[in-house]
């Protein structure tokens, strides 16, 4: 049998090896996540699913998925997967939608330091221990200043108060030309920004570094959980200010008004693939603390209907309803006319899906690789009590760890 082995040693050995593979990652797990680490890879002669933005991505994956009903996929939805909605696409060299059967893997259960190899031997797995590099050379592209954002945020508060919409979520994205192998970047944003929807995906020179602390969906036995962030302060090295930020995150009644419209929006999403009377919310507006931030964080659950399968869910709730705004549709007009680049991968979501079940991250605080620069997106909710000042700074706090895995400004502290 093979000695221990650390999730992150068979991941550097796998990424270095296979040009697609995945690594479902535990660093950051919680108590409602699970604790499991995956790291699994695909052959050269195994197809895998990858779409752009001109095709609905969602039932080309429901048609893998039929194909073998034992069978189980790693990757992502981006924002614009579902083509009925408004979004803004591009040609870009990533895939809107991404998709690796997993078919080669070993699971890492921590707490028992047990390695279990599916499709593989545990002799055969590759391991590679060595330390984390540090940061090379970089250039920034700064895509939206200060100025920029409060030209798109009086736009937006434009429109909420012409009563289009109740809420917005407004981003941007920065980009940054680094040599970094990807890989090492993420083991960097491991450390310093651990998530419990921490992974990393790559795929044929594009690859997706989340540490994402938000679900999107988890479907399991018949019921689907969603659990929408809305709400942002920042963590503090001095106890008392850190106390006094989750204390007044809890009380808001700006960010309470925020995670308050998107819990609706979502119970809505929910109910369109939920039995009748099902939809309820175990758990509304609580304060959890993650290392760089507090977030209010609400928990929707329903029970599906007969015949609804994850694929069905996964797209009645997509994108994540915390990345919209709400009403959904109309938002999302709003959202295209004001940002002036494509999400792509962003505000989509990644993880796992089966014919049975799914467990799925909501793509923020990630990196995405396209094989050239590194480009990292960021925003917040916006409701007509909100100011540009403090919105723009909440978007600098989320992209802080990002750009500090990168090498470009330290992680304030």
């Amino acid at each position: 049998m093979m000695r221990w082995r650390e999730p992150e040693e068979v991941a550097t050995a796998v990424a270095a090896r296979y040009r697609r593979m995945f690594w479902l990652d535990g660093v950051g797990a919680a108590e409602w996540s699970g604790r499991g680490s995956i790291v699994g890879w695909l052959e050269d002669d195994e197809p895998s699913v990858a779409r752009g933005g001109d095709v609905d991505g969602f039932w080309t994956l429901a048609n893998r998925l039929r194909a073998d009903a034992e069978l189980w996929w790693v990757g992502w939805f981006g924002y614009a997967a579902r083509r009925d909605l408004c979004t803004l696409t591009d040609d870009a060299a990533v895939p809107v939608t991404c998709w690796m059967p997993a078919r080669h893997y070993v699971v890492f259960d921590a707490a028992r330091r047990v390695m279990t190899a599916v499709g593989a031997t545990l002799a055969d797995v590759p391991v590679s221990s060595s330390p984390v590099s540090a940061p090379g050379p970089v250039s920034r592209t700064v895509t939206w200043d200060e100025r920029r954002y409060a030209t798109a945020f009086g736009e937006v508060q434009r429109q909420l108060r012409l009563g289009n919409s109740y809420e917005v979520n407004l981003t941007y994205r920065e980009v940054v030309a680094s040599r970094d192998r990807p890989f090492e970047v993420y083991r960097r944003l491991r450390r310093l920004n651990p998530a419990p929807y921490a992974a990393y995906l790559q795929h044929d020179g594009v690859a997706v570094l989340s540490s994402s602390p938000e679900r999107f969906a988890r479907i399991a036995d018949g019921w689907c959980e969603t659990r929408p962030i809305k709400g942002t302060l920042p963590r503090s090295a001095d106890a008392l200010e850190d106390a006094a930020n989750a204390a007044r995150l809890g009380r808001d009644p700006k960010l309470r008004a925020e995670n308050l419209i998107v819990t609706d929006l979502l119970r809505n999403d929910l109910s369109v693939v939920s039995e009748p009377g099902t939809v309820t919310v175990p758990r509304l507006m609580e304060v959890e603390s993650y290392a760089n931030v507090h977030q209010l964080v609400t928990t929707v659950r329903g029970r599906l209907r007969d015949g609804i399968d994850p694929v069905e869910v996964a797209r009645s709730l997509s994108p994540g309803g915390s990345m919209t705004g709400a009403p959904k549709r109309r938002t999302m007009e709003i959202i295209a006319a004001v940002e002036d680049t494509p999400r792509g991968v962003y505000a989509g979501s990644l993880g796992w899906m089966s014919p049975r079940g799914a467990d799925l991250g909501l793509v923020i605080r990630s990196l995405v690789h396209d094989g050239e620069r590194y480009v990292a997106g960021t925003g917040g909710g916006v409701t007509v009590g909100s100011d540009a000042a403090s919105e723009f700074a909440e978007t600098r706090l989320k992209l802080a760890p990002l750009l500090a895995a990168l090498g470009v400004t330290p992680l304030p502290r």
